[in-house]
């Protein structure tokens, strides 16, 4: 009888942070937003954070999607989130980052890559402008590739292949990633228009393609060594990063 109750008080608190979107395939469930102080750069920011699913199925009684969470086995999946600042809604001017999944540069703070800096550096920018949204997007680990992949590519590129060679020895393109879900996600929390950090064209198509209005661009270079200079280079020379900031050294 304990349990019972517990269960409906739960599932009366969530049933009201739980939205669902409908897809041409099923539904995404937006769970949030709860309360998140995150420490950057020294001093404590409070996000708000979202997470959510994607499924095949829909269910309008949220009742029944909490009690099938326990069999879905969950923590065998990834799932993508949303850290949103400020008056995402409403205010006229809002900085977003789509930013794909880096284990080795988000969490390891690699050099290999230029991920980790543009993930604390894009956070810092949203602050300071007053409001937006970093959506961290989970199934785009080597730009599509996943991180078991993703290591042997490393081990190519240590014997001489660029990133691009790397994926494509292995038999995938050289960027397969899909911004679908964290468009719908981002419709859902604004309509306004966006301005976009990023140094690459295909987000912004991918934006453009969706119908999602964007005031404007904004480049996130930096972080340059010796140990990702060639990485940064081949976004520009082979994945047509747009380079119109001049990529240096911080030596």
């Amino acid at each position: 009888m304990t349990e019972m109750k517990l269960e409906s008080k739960a599932i009366s608190i969530l049933k009201d942070k739980i939205e669902l979107i409908p897809t041409a395939e099923g539904a995404i469930y937006l769970v949030g937003p709860i309360k998140l102080p995150v420490n950057l750069y020294g001093e404590t920011v409070t996000f708000q954070w979202y997470c959510w699913l994607n499924c095949e199925e829909v269910a309008k009684d949220y009742e029944e999607v909490i009690a099938k969470l326990s069999d879905m086995n969950l923590a065998e999946m990834q799932q993508s989130s949303v850290l949103v600042y400020g008056n995402f809604a409403e205010e006229e001017d809002a900085l977003i980052r789509m930013h794909s999944i880096c284990h080795t540069g988000d969490i390891f703070g690699s050099k290999r890559c230029d991920c980790g800096f543009q993930l604390k550096q894009s956070m810092q920018r949203i602050v300071e402008h007053g409001t937006g949204a970093l959506f961290y997007l989970a199934n785009h680990e080597g730009r599509g590739i996943g991180l078991f992949s993703k290591a042997m590519a490393y081990i190519l590129q240590e014997n001489g292949y660029d990133t691009v060679e790397a994926n494509e020895s292995l038999g995938f393109v050289d960027d397969s990633r899909d911004y679908t879900d964290a468009i719908q996600v981002l419709k859902a929390l604004r309509t306004k228009p966006v301005t976009l950090m990023t140094n690459n064209p295909r987000k912004l198509a991918a934006m453009e393609q969706a119908g999602m209005q964007l005031s404007g661009r904004s480049a996130l270079w930096g972080d340059v060594s010796e140990f990702n200079e060639n990485y940064l280079k081949t976004k520009i020379v082979r994945s047509g990063h747009l380079g119109d900031e001049e990529i240096c050294s911080n030596d």
